[in-house]
């Protein structure tokens, strides 16, 4: 697990430091179990206090501004803030034009990115930091990824370049991204960062000068060489600048914009998305088999959302048997869950998504007389020929919302692997409205030819003879009918004119 070391060093604490009351107990009765659910509820708390450790509204509340108040400075504060962040990193913030252009843009017109990315900050801005220390990178490189995709690890370019560091298909290779069917670690937020570094450092080491590597990240090494040469062998980015293509002359100038307005986002009066997760709550568990996602949501009842934001690097919705395993990562109660029921979660994927059983092959029963005619041989089991397509038993499924291969295959009696090569399906992902093609694994019974229903024999028809002192009513009621009833068998009469001897229809 991720946090072992933390582990290690609370465990020591508690040997050397005064237990608290809950703790303190006979050594012979401590119980291993109890002992470790303390400690997993001391982690949890260090997290959530970690988490909301950056209280980023205490310095707007003391700056008194309006919640939509859009402050402005003066050119030479700009400057000043530029100097002083240029004090504390090898990176020459310039305050030029150009520079003080993309601030008061990025301040103005951008401010809702800033909250956005600041929002997202929280799940990577760890995990970079990291890596950039390992590699001995400064650590405002951090800022590129927020200029890059804006901390969208799926995000795209026209290009093709993909994930937080916007890699290409072929310098992901280079650098040892793996791509296949199932996953892209183009978009895996830790392998791609460590890519991201290691080839940073190898642009800082050709040009010596981190603004000229940035340029050579963003439009390639080969560009940047051609600037320099038509520059007259310039070697400091602002002036090779003006012979860099036009999407690259604006990089820079964005990166150090985006660095000034998160290093001063209270005095902008920008307030940072909330976020759902920080990264310093998170775990990973890594999978012994192949997981569908379905499966760890209902198990751990955790969003299916959730669990492909925090794992970009799967392309579907499934996590594939592979060597070395491929992880999971989420907050760590789900994940200690999902540990703890490890067994459950692969009975609960067999039971959902494993196939069925092969239909046995035909058995032919030959007799034991010498001699065979034909119509002597049985066939003991002829569901194999049901198998083969044909169009005589074709019918479509339209997929509704919830459904699955599994429960689709269960009610037309074929197995999931057959719907999959009907329909040229790689996954047993499907979607509500999609048309899938089956084909019956049972003859289809006769029509039987339909027994035409007997006639209802029409009912006989019976008269009352109009009595003296009869009236219509009296009829009715003497025949257990209403008067509409009776009317209705009599549409000619006149029920206000009855004559004695008249013949009524009472049935």
């Amino acid at each position: 697990m991720r946090f072992v070391w933390l582990v290690c060093l609370m465990v020591s604490g508690f040997s050397y430091s005064q237990k608290p009351a809950h703790l303190v107990r006979p050594a012979d009765t401590l119980n291993p179990d109890a002992f470790f659910n303390t400690v997993q509820q001391s982690l949890t708390m260090f997290y959530a206090d970690y988490a909301n450790q950056n209280n980023y509204d205490s310095i707007i509340n003391s700056l008194k501004y309006e919640p939509n108040q859009v402050p402005t400075f003066s050119d030479e504060v700009y400057c000043q803030r530029l100097e002083e962040m240029s004090k504390r990193s090898p990176f020459h913030m310039d305050c030029n034009p150009a520079t003080l252009s993309t601030i008061k843009f990025f301040a103005t017109q951008r401010r809702g990115f800033i909250r956005v990315v600041m929002g997202r900050s929280a799940l990577y801005f760890d995990l970079f930091g990291e890596k950039l220390a390992e590699y001995g990178l400064p650590q405002e490189l951090r800022y590129l990824s927020v200029i890059e995709s804006g901390l969208r690890p799926q995000v795209k370019s026209r290009a093709g370049a993909l994930g937080l560091w916007q890699f290409m298909y072929k310098t992901g290779l280079y650098f040892g991204l793996e791509e296949n069917s199932y996953i892209d670690e183009r978009m895996d937020p830790e392998k791609a960062t460590d890519a991201a570094c290691r080839y940073l450092k190898q642009l800082y080491g050709i040009y010596g000068d981190w603004n000229l590597a940035l340029a050579a990240y963003n439009a390639g090494p080969g560009n940047v060489n051609h600037a320099i040469k038509r520059s007259g062998g310039k070697t400091t980015y602002w002036e090779v600048r003006p012979f860099l293509p036009q999407e690259t002359q604006g990089y820079v100038p964005n990166f150090i914009a985006a660095a000034y307005l998160i290093t001063y986002h209270a005095e902008h009066n920008i307030v940072p998305m909330e976020a759902k997760v920080h990264n310093a709550q998170l775990d990973t568990m890594c999978m012994k088999d192949g997981v569908h996602m379905n499966t760890i949501s209902q198990l751990a009842l955790w969003d299916i959302e959730d669990i492909k934001t925090l794992n970009p690097v799967y392309k579907t919705a499934f996590i594939p048997k592979m060597n070395p395993a491929r992880c999971l990562t989420g907050p760590m109660e789900k994940i200690n869950l999902l540990v703890s029921l490890e067994d459950s979660l692969y009975a609960l994927e067999k039971a959902l998504y494993a196939p069925k059983p092969p239909a046995p092959k035909p058995i032919v029963v030959v007799p034991q007389d010498s001699t065979i005619s034909i119509d002597s041989v049985q066939v003991a089991n002829v569901e194999e020929d049901s198998l083969v397509p044909s169009n005589d038993n074709l019918q479509y499924h339209k997929v509704k919302a919830g459904e699955n291969l599994r429960n689709i295959a269960l009610r037309y009696n074929v197995t999931i692997e057959q719907i999959m090569e009907w329909n040229g399906l790689q996954t047993t992902n499907i979607y509500a409205g999609q048309k899938l093609k089956l084909f019956s694994t049972q003859s289809a019974a006769p029509t039987p030819t339909p027994t035409p229903a007997p006639r209802p024999t029409p009912p006989a028809k019976k008269y009352y003879n109009v009595k003296p002192g009869d009236t219509f009513g009296k009829i009715a009621q003497r025949n257990n009918l209403s008067q509409g009833q009776l009317q209705r068998l009599n549409p000619g009469v006149n029920i206000n004119n009855i004559s004695v001897g008249q013949r009524i229809r009472i049935k």
